[in-house]
């Protein structure tokens, strides 16, 4: 069988004379000088790199948990071919860790005057924006001894978004607020404070919703059916400072805290609520303002896609200013913030009453599944320990959530999983009431 490229040229060079191995100048120009001729001939083949165009197109956003495929376009202007090893680069975060090396590196081959593309299949292990890095390419000649190596930058940004786990709730919110708003064959009595229409009276209903006026003018006796109020304003603002850096299992409170937000701004919206967004600590991280209920879940996760704790004490003053200036009339203030005592003693109770004799307000807090993990174990003195300092911080927590109640505040204290439908269920409670 015929040998090519290097070792067609090693077996040449293998089979010279021995005595062309001696050390002298001339035995030395004689074995490298075919092998210099080949480098060169090899180099001179290779296609530049500097004058190949990139370009990418592809996905620009993407739901944290999944894929997106980013496409890189390779124009080769020379005469050459390009055969090439190609490094897409990317943060370490655009990859599930162990996958970097097989996802980013490519082989490629492009005739002269064509163009190719690749594509780099990103899987992102965290929120916000990836933006790609250099590209690194090696062109090679035939016999692959010699190659041009480059780089160029292709921009391209992948925003990636929160996942919304918790849409999985809706449909099961959805069949309760229909129930609320008397769109089903369950008819709920006596909640909600607008009032729908009038029916006739059915043994069991609520006698102070008789319409006696109603009831004088026809031969049945009439009763009022109500509704829960629409076109009422919600404010949603999530705590960005210190506390929400904590991690709960295998993320930030913060990711809680938006999945939650994100329900309930869709069930809201199908209430025909308006549902705005304010992400604070010192200063406004995010605002999300008077949009409609078609665009507004797409614009709240394209807000918080970039947002990241940041490791100072939120200042409560200025929270409670900013949201009363994004909030100028009655409305629902949900403060999804930690019910950790400090935080809510030196910064949150003293200005509380600011908000409260203005607005509903209710506040969310992640809790920790660990505690309550803890607070059942037994077996050993470590244990028990353990057992101890859970329940001395489940009644801290409790205690806090006490103090706000007697303030008016409504509490929701859940853990990450029971978090978004547990202040759904809040939001509905506060709707059925009459409350908001």
């Amino acid at each position: 069988m015929a040998l090519t490229g290097r070792a067609a040229l090693l077996a040449a060079l293998g089979s010279l004379p021995v005595g062309i191995w001696e050390p002298s100048w001339t035995g030395i120009l004689a074995v490298n000088a075919p092998l210099a001729v080949a480098c060169a001939c090899d180099f001179a083949l290779a296609a530049p790199v500097r004058r190949l165009g990139l370009a990418r197109s592809g996905d620009t956003s993407v739901r944290l948990g999944e894929a997106a495929d980013v496409t890189l376009t390779v124009t080769n202007p020379s005469g050459r071919p390009l055969r090439a090893h190609v490094r897409d680069a990317w943060p370490p975060s655009s990859w599930q860790p162990g996958t970097e090396v097989e996802a980013s590196r490519h082989q490629l081959t492009v005739p002269a005057g064509e163009r190719r593309r690749l594509t780099t299949r990103l899987h992102p292990t965290r929120r916000g924006d990836r933006q790609a890095d250099r590209v690194t390419i090696r062109s090679y000649g035939p016999l692959r001894l010699f190659s041009r190596q480059g780089t160029h930058k292709a921009p391209w940004t992948v925003r990636v978004l929160p996942p919304f786990t918790s849409r999985k709730h809706l449909p099961s919110k959805l069949a309760r607020l229909r129930e609320l708003d008397g769109r089903t064959s369950v008819l709920t009595r006596g909640e909600g404070t607008e009032f729908d229409s009038l029916r006739e009276y059915v043994p069991g209903d609520d006698t102070r919703s008789i319409d006696w006026r109603a009831t004088a003018r026809q031969t049945s006796v009439a009763v009022r059916t109500w509704r829960p109020e629409r076109d009422r304003h919600i404010l949603v603002v999530l705590d960005t400072g210190r506390t929400s850096a904590g991690r709960v299992g295998d993320a930030p409170r913060l990711d809680a805290s938006m999945d939650a937000a994100l329900l309930l701004a869709a069930l809201a919206s199908r209430a025909g609520d308006r549902v705005d967004l304010l992400a604070y600590d010192r200063r406004v991280r995010a605002l999300v303002q008077g949009r409609t209920a078609k665009d507004l879940l797409s614009s709240l996760v394209n807000a918080m896609a970039p947002l990241e704790p940041e490791l100072v004490e939120t200042n409560a003053r200025g929270l409670t200013a900013t949201a009363l200036r994004t909030a100028p009339r009655r409305s629902l203030i949900v403060l999804i913030t930690s019910l950790d005592a400090a935080p809510i003693e030196e910064g949150l109770l003293p200005v509380l009453p600011q908000l409260t004799q203005r607005h509903a307000v209710l506040l969310a807090s992640v809790a920790d599944p660990h505690i309550a993990r803890m607070a059942t174990a037994r077996g050993n003195t470590d244990a028990v320990y353990e057992a101890a300092a859970a329940a001395q911080a489940r009644m801290e927590r409790h205690r806090t959530a006490e103090q706000l109640r007697r303030h008016g505040v409504t509490v929701v204290d859940a853990t990450p999983d029971d978090l978004a439908p547990a202040l759904a269920d809040a939001y509905l409670a506060l709707k059925a009431a009459g409350r908001l």
